[in-house]
């Protein structure tokens, strides 16, 4: 929010400069992020009276003005503007001015052999106007040549650009701002005064409001005689340095008193409400939420079609308005408006901020709605409108009406207990002396927060304390600060923000203990740099996608169509990485994503996090060995480079055939298995999506279930692995060849030659398959390699024989096999 230091002035007596203004506001939360010195952009600048007017002997667009600047004699000055004339009071840069916003330093100068001493100014010149049609002319009375321009220019301000925390609505306003003030720096606060309006009731005007939860008062009150002018300069003065363009005495006023006070407020056309509402007699206001097919073409000229979460204000049940964010283009007051209609009213955070996003609006109004209007401060604004707008545009204040759904019309009392002792156990130590140095302190000079400490701050905060004990208050919250005094722990905070953090010592705890990862992050650190170790560039894309599939989560008011949903999987994205890649020169992407998917099932929303990956290509770069040939990875190749991964992360996986993901080829696809837990599926891109996507032939993906790889990691047998000692003894091996069917996997016979095997088998491997002439129909020729060994001595035929025929009897007899050897 724009804080123009004049303005704040009226409102608090304060003596700082505006760098400390700024400095103590920033230390107290208020983040001020930029100091607009106004007095810098037209210093040098005077009052000047055109005496006389002459035009320029050498252009037909210049005159020569003989001007009175307050010196011993008129300067000339050359002036290309067509609005100059003689007896007019004007802007002046005198010579060594300088013009930051224009970046130019006047300087005594010939135009067409003319000189010129100085220049006369526009608005644009002095920074006030994007562009000017002609030199400024001043209005006021009795000015003074060679006197300070400023003043008159409105120039002679500081305006303070600052941010303030998403709990503090109240800090949205400048009555806010000057309360903030008074309480850090002991000013005396000077609210402006706001007089009993006298109002009368009547019929001709009703508020119906059907939705109280959305807003719970509505008050309208109708002002008949007005009339429509420019405001005076002090108004417009204060709302150009608050960023907001002057329109017109009314809606100047509404602006003013939500700058003010923080309470949005808007005017009707009376007469144009009637006519919108097809009724002079009776007029119905109402609030409403928004009916399918209903539009409204609001202030911006954009007619809207409105979304159920709209929230109207409607006449005669006709929509005129969006509640609290933007009034109807139907009922806007302009150059003919006499009689007007001004709302006032508080309306829901929730119901606000769903109904500006269903439209994609954010207006002054609609951002403290948003944060929340103080309740209390709603008919102190709602007069202090209507005392200025009979002032400034005359009229007549007329019947007013009110719906007001608040249980007992009232805001009662919020009381919080605090603590002195909680205080200091949460703060600590301060400086009980602010002014001595850091260097120069003693012990003296550090102790703990007093009970007048606390009375104090709390008390400049606009809080009441009663003691209920000793070091024990109830504390009674002022209502502009309902919306974050909620705790005794927000208590302790507004202390330690007035009293300043910077007063508060630098303390460590007594005992302290190195930092250490969580298992579950250590674990999930291990398999992103086993990938990457594997050769995979790890890629991240966004969770938005476009919606396709009546599982997917949709966004109820998304950015882009293209990212109107929540992803179900990874690899459509991988595959588009991949494609895009080919396409722009760079090979083939080996890549891996860890990330959350998100569905939608019957009992609701689920999601989950994975790690996906893509394999192609050829991987090698220069291909002087294969004659310049590409080899295509096989599938398993691709398979190794898991193993790879999965050897390095200690899980023990199986591979089990897969025909269920419709994105990979149904006969070269694998499901994934730990200790009876599906892990995720390993396959070949479908041919046909190759084709159409004009992707290689040797294109695999993963899709591995992250919850499960990490569960298996941190098991304390995996976390902590046994030592296992050498064996210091040859180690025997047998090798089996036979014919099995080829509905049993490799994985089912190597899980039943291990269990055959028992202590004394150290490992097995396939080291053969075959598959064509001299092979049984619907078999396969596999042949095992099979390791036994013992760490106490070296085995024997005796030993190892009768275990290698356990084993033949277990291929027999459970999967059919033929023996060859």
């Amino acid at each position: 929010m724009r804080i123009s230091l004049n303005w704040l002035r009226e409102l608090v007596d304060f003596t700082l400069t505006p760098e400390d203004l700024a400095n103590t506001l920033t230390m107290a939360g208020f983040e001020v992020e930029e100091i607009e010195d106004r007095r810098t952009w037209a210093k040098g600048v005077v009052i000047g009276k055109v005496l006389t007017r002459q035009p320029h002997p050498n252009a037909d667009k210049l005159s020569v003005c003989t001007v009175d600047i307050g010196a011993a004699t008129p300067s000339t000055i050359v002036c290309g503007a067509a609005n100059v004339r003689a007896d007019i009071f004007v802007p002046v840069a005198t010579l060594g001015t300088y013009l930051p916003k224009i970046d130019l330093k006047i300087k005594p100068r010939k135009l067409r052999d003319v000189p010129s001493e100085g220049m006369i100014c526009s608005l644009a010149e002095v920074g006030l106007a994007k562009e000017s049609e002609g030199i400024h002319i001043f209005t006021q009375p009795d000015l003074k040549p060679g006197a300070d321009a400023r003043p008159e220019l409105g120039l002679d301000d500081v305006v303070l650009d600052l941010t303030s925390t998403a709990n503090r609505a109240d800090a949205l306003s400048m009555v806010g701002i000057a309360r903030e003030v008074a309480a850090l720096t002991g000013g005396k606060l000077n609210l402006p005064e706001v007089p009993e309006i006298p109002v009368s009731q009547g019929d001709r005007l009703t508020i119906k409001v059907s939705e109280p939860i959305a807003c719970p008062i509505y008050i309208g009150t109708t002002i008949a005689g007005l009339k429509i002018a420019p405001s005076p300069l002090w108004l417009q003065r204060k709302l150009l340095a608050a960023g907001t363009r002057p329109i017109n005495n009314v809606v100047d006023v509404t602006n003013l008193v939500l700058l003010e006070w923080g309470q949005p407020l808007h005017a009707f056309d009376g007469d144009r409400l009637a006519g919108t509402a097809a009724s002079s007699e009776n007029l119905a206001i109402g609030v409403r939420f928004a009916r399918p097919g209903e539009t409204l073409t609001t202030l911006d000229s954009q007619t809207r079609t409105l979304q159920d979460a709209a929230l109207l204000i409607t006449a005669n049940d006709r929509p005129v308005a969006l509640a609290g964010v933007m009034g109807g283009e139907e009922t806007e007051v302009s150059a003919q408006t006499q009689n007007i209609l001004l709302e006032a009213a508080i309306f829901d955070t929730v119901a606000i901020r769903r109904s500006a996003r269903s439209q994609g609006l954010r207006t002054e109004a609609s951002a403290r709605y948003e944060r929340g209007v103080n309740p209390a401060a709603l008919e102190t604004a709602h007069r202090r409108a209507l005392h200025l707008i009979t002032e400034l545009a005359g009229g007549t204040v007329g019947i007013q009406a009110v719906d007001d759904a608040r249980p007992g019309r009232a805001i009662a009392p919020r009381t919080i207990e605090l603590r002195l002792e909680r205080v200091n156990q949460v703060l600590g130590l301060v400086i009980l002396n602010p002014a001595v140095k850091a260097d120069d302190l003693t012990e003296e000079d550090i102790g703990e927060l007093t009970a007048a400490d606390v009375e104090r701050t709390l008390t400049a905060l606009g809080c009441q304390l009663a003691p209920i004990s000793e070091g024990v208050w109830a504390v009674t919250i002022p209502p502009y600060r309902y919306r974050d005094l909620e705790r005794e722990i927000d208590l302790i905070e507004e202390v330690a923000r007035l009293y300043g953090y910077n007063n508060f010592c630098d303390t460590l705890p007594d005992k302290s203990e190195a930092g250490y990862l969580p298992d579950e992050a250590a674990a999930l650190r291990k398999i992103h740099a086993a990938f990457r170790a594997a050769g995979l560039t790890e890629v991240l894309h966004y969770s938005l996608v476009k919606a396709a599939a009546d599982n997917q989560v949709s966004l109820a008011n998304p950015l882009f169509v293209e990212y109107s949903a929540l992803r179900t999987e990874l690899l459509s994205a991988l595959i588009d990485a991949f494609q895009y890649n080919l396409e722009q020169g760079n090979g083939a992407l080996n890549a891996f994503e860890v990330g959350r998917v998100f569905w939608r099932e019957e009992d609701g929303l689920n999601e989950t996090d994975l790690v996906s990956g893509i394999l192609g290509g050829d991987p090698v770069e220069g291909r002087w060995v294969q004659s310049g040939k590409e080899n295509p990875l096989t599938w398993f190749e691709a398979k190794g480079v898991l193993e790879s991964v999965f050897k390095r992360l200690s899980l023990d996986v199986e591979y089990q055939p897969d025909r269920r993901n419709a994105l990979l080829h149904p006969g070269r696809t694998a499901s994934l298995w730990i200790n009876g837990n599906r892990l995720g599926t390993l396959g070949q891109l479908h041919p046909q999506i190759r084709q159409e996507r004009g992707l290689p032939d040797a294109l695999y993906v993963f899709e591995l279930n992250l919850e499960v790889m990490v569960n298996h990691m941190i098991q304390d047998e995996v976390l902590v692995p046994l030592f296992h000692a050498y064996s210091a003894y040859p180690a025997a091996d047998r090798d089996i060849a036979f014919f099995a069917p080829t509905q049993f996997s490799v994985a089912e016979i190597e899980r039943a030659l291990k269990q055959a095997g028992g202590k004394l088998l150290e490992s097995v491997t396939l080291f053969d398959e075959y598959k064509g002439e001299n092979v049984p129909e619907g078999k396969r020729s596999l042949a095992f390699r099979l390791v036994y060994r013992t760490g106490d001595r070296t085995l024997t035929d005796q030993d190892v024989d009768p275990i290698q025929q356990k084993v033949r009897e277990v291929l027999e007899e459970k999967f059919q096999a033929e023996l060859r050897s």
